[in-house]
């Protein structure tokens, strides 16, 4: 590229637990000489913490959003940038020394419209968040340098790019990223993926937290694959048996439910059909526990199955609850009834 230089745009709210670690990290990579990145943008999404406190001890272009969600933060960061690359990191997330020396190389192919990095863990101390980070580091592991999604905690995309296809979609509350990906790439990009690039994240520790979360991503995911047909199949991250699993957890409650009438009429095989659809969630679950026991070698990991057998009714759950909203409203909820998601 003629001009490599990178701004970069943390999106946040109430993020006091984490933005100073965040900003630690990329501040020195600004300061250096040879650094390709120039500015540092933050965009505080409505936060009620000391976010704002913290952000004035660093020097970092500060601005105010709407409270939108985190689609509409990162459009007012990119368009407030300076430079031609627009590298995107969350504000749970600590930039290692390379992360962004190793993503920038993709983009002297101007067929590359984006690059994206990996994790790694600030939480190594807590079973479900090394549940979280492993599954994640295991499907990163089996991704091509060629993929067709990209997340947002750690991305490059030119700027003439956003400005081409408007940037994010600021219905989505989750899911704008791969939403994204999706239009880049119709627009004639690559999309490249860096395994060695990473940041560090803070994985959600507690199981209601996460769990609730889980049950949004399945409701913005209906919404998703309903816009752009053609990728509920799986893609570079997820495959088929992913994508089914939370449906196949939804028919389990409706047939244990049915079951459950029938059964109170004394037919005697009522049971059979949510017992064998149980079985074929829990076999579901072993491809990837397997996986994790072989690279990790501790038991452990284990409980993989059960993390995620649960997540599949949670995600369900969000589905159903997508679904019948796109049946009564064939357009996607305005964010600003509910910027903290579904």
């Amino acid at each position: 590229m003629n001009d490599p230089t990178v701004s970069l745009v943390i999106p946040g709210r109430n993020c006091a637990r984490t933005i100073r670690q965040c900003l630690d990290a990329v501040v020195p990579l600004k300061e250096q000489s040879d650094s390709a990145l120039r500015e540092i943008i933050f965009v505080d999404d409505g936060s009620t913490d000391d976010t704002a406190d913290i952000i004035a001890d660093f020097p970092v272009t500060y601005f105010k959003g709407t409270g939108r969600g985190p689609g509409a933060a990162r459009n007012i960061g990119w368009h407030a940038a300076a430079c031609p690359l627009v590298w995107f990191v969350d504000a749970d997330c600590v930039a290692e020394p390379d992360a962004l020396s190793l993503l920038l190389p993709h983009m002297d192919d101007p067929i590359v419209g984006g690059v994206g990095g990996s994790y790694g863990t600030m939480t190594a101390d807590n079973l479900l968040s090394c549940l979280i980070h492993e599954e994640i580091v295991e499907r990163h592991r089996a991704m091509s340098t060629r993929v067709d999604f990209l997340a947002t905690f750690n991305v490059i995309y030119r700027r003439s790019i956003l400005e081409q296809i408007g940037g994010f979609d600021e219905r989505y509350l989750k899911a704008q990223d791969a939403e994204l990906s999706f239009r880049v790439m119709n627009a004639g990009y690559e999309l490249r993926f860096e395994l060695r690039s990473r940041v560090r994240h803070y994985h959600p520790t507690r199981w209601a937290g996460y769990l609730r979360t889980q049950r949004r991503q399945g409701y913005w995911r209906v919404w998703l694959h309903l816009s752009h047909r053609g990728h509920s199949a799986g893609d570079s991250y997820s495959n088929l048996i992913d994508h089914l699993q939370p449906p196949l957890a939804m028919l389990i409650l409706f047939t244990s439910l049915a079951a459950a009438i029938v059964h109170a009429l004394d037919h005697p095989m009522a049971w059979w059909i949510p017992l064998a659809l149980i079985i074929l969630l829990a076999a579901a679950q072993l491809p990837m526990t397997f996986r994790l026991l072989k690279r990790l070698r501790q038991a452990r990991y284990l409980s993989y199955a059960a993390m995620s057998f649960i997540r599949a009714f949670c995600r369900g759950i969000g589905m159903t609850q997508g679904c019948l909203d796109y049946l009564r409203k064939k357009s996607r909820p305005d964010p600003t009834a509910d910027a903290q998601g579904k």
